[in-house]
């Protein structure tokens, strides 16, 4: 017997789109919803292609989120079947995004089809956000959608997003909201010399030796009920010409902060700056803040997720911020209420990705309850 979400899953996992590239993936979800009688958008921006679509005019708004692009596949010997070839062993579907996130994707689109056959006349609107530049840059995506549907009043309520949430069992997590995420990149100046003559020259990588220690023993915030304290991490750092002679005239460093609602990206500025003068260190820095934190506290969206959760799986969701950045956060600037939901994690991004292709089946029936809670 033919399964409407697998089927979907395995022609989406089938088209290779490595980050922003979509090859198709976008069209085989518009050929999917243009029938149910959704307005399609394409909003494409760069190399990236975009997907807003919308069902319904009166009532509150809910949409679900996610996007069609992957990591690359890494060494192709090491996979068991090539990664743009889906293959299903012992109830698993294998394939790049199988997990992450093209079986989410698949599972919506079906709940979607299923939901609005039942209830063609639904109260509220039904809406998806896809992109196919989630795993690079997130620069031409999720974030200029959102730009431009805030520019012309458009209203979004609830969000679900279908990132892999799950951690053990599907529905064991969901997320409600995310840490936000700074990059600093540093140069601290020296004079180059000869390393035989240390007092003709000034080592930037001993200047800084005392500002790098203090910087790493920090405590930046004690977090809050929401989330756990800010976390910094020294991701680079890179000094010398290669040579075994030569004090180098700078030293590069690159650090970045996962950080809560405790503190802003100004006041994490402002504090690494006084430390860079506390130690008389002569520098240049520039910030890249790559997305504020969010968080979804108690409220419609998170009441319809984990009744959906517990009436398919009979497990009560835990609630986590952990976790890297996702789209969600350009998606809470909306003032949207903004959850995660997906299957299991384990494998993403690693070779021989997989998902359970029971639990997708499961997932789209959750996804169904969550719509048929909020906007019938």
């Amino acid at each position: 017997m033919s399964c409407p979400v697998i089927e979907l899953a395995q022609q989406l996992i089938s088209r290779p789109s490595i980050s922003p590239d979509d090859q198709g993936c976008q069209q085989l979800i518009i050929d999917r919803l243009a029938p149910l009688g959704f307005t399609i958008e394409r909003m494409p921006f760069g190399e990236t292609e975009n997907l807003w679509a919308c069902r319904g005019g009166e009532g509150e708004t809910l949409a679900f989120a996610g996007h069609t692009d992957v990591v690359p596949t890494g060494d192709l010997d090491l996979w068991d079947n090539p990664p743009f070839e889906p293959s299903i062993r012992d109830g698993l579907l294998y394939g790049r995004g199988a997990a992450d996130m093209k079986g989410s994707l698949a599972a919506m689109i079906v709940a979607a089809e299923r939901f609005v056959r039942s209830y063609p006349d639904h109260r509220g609107r039904l809406a998806f956000l896809i992109t196919s530049d989630e795993e690079a840059k997130a620069a031409d995506g999720t974030v200029k959608v959102v730009q431009s549907l805030m520019s012309r009043g458009e209203r979004l309520d609830y969000c679900l997003v279908g990132e892999p949430s799950s951690q053990h069992h599907l529905g064991d997590m969901v997320k409600n909201g995310r840490r936000g995420s700074i990059t600093a990149n540093l140069i601290i100046q020296g004079v180059q010399g000869h390393v035989a003559y240390p007092h003709l020259a000034e080592n930037p990588i001993h200047l800084a030796s005392p500002f790098i220690q203090e910087l790493v023993n920090t405590v930046w915030d004690e977090g809050n009920e929401f989330f756990p304290a800010t976390t910094m991490q020294i991701a680079n750092i890179h000094a010398g010409t290669g040579s075994n002679n030569v004090i180098p005239g700078e030293l590069f460093i690159q650090f970045n902060f996962r950080f809560s609602t405790a503190i802003t990206d100004e006041e994490i500025r402002q504090r690494t700056e006084a430390l860079l003068q506390k130690h008389q260190l002569r520098y240049q820095l520039e910030w890249s803040l790559s997305g504020q934190p969010f968080i979804t506290g108690q409220g419609k969206l998170l009441e319809a997720v984990r009744y959906s959760v517990k009436h398919y799986t009979n497990l009560e969701p835990e609630l986590s911020t952990s976790g890297g950045t996702s789209d969600g956060r350009f998606i809470a600037q909306m003032g949207a209420q903004v959850v995660e939901l997906g299957p299991v994690n384990a494998t993403i991004h690693k070779v021989n990705e997989c998902v359970n292709a029971a639990d997708l089946q499961q997932l789209s029936r959750i996804y169904q309850r969550v719509m048929e809670q909020l906007i019938l």
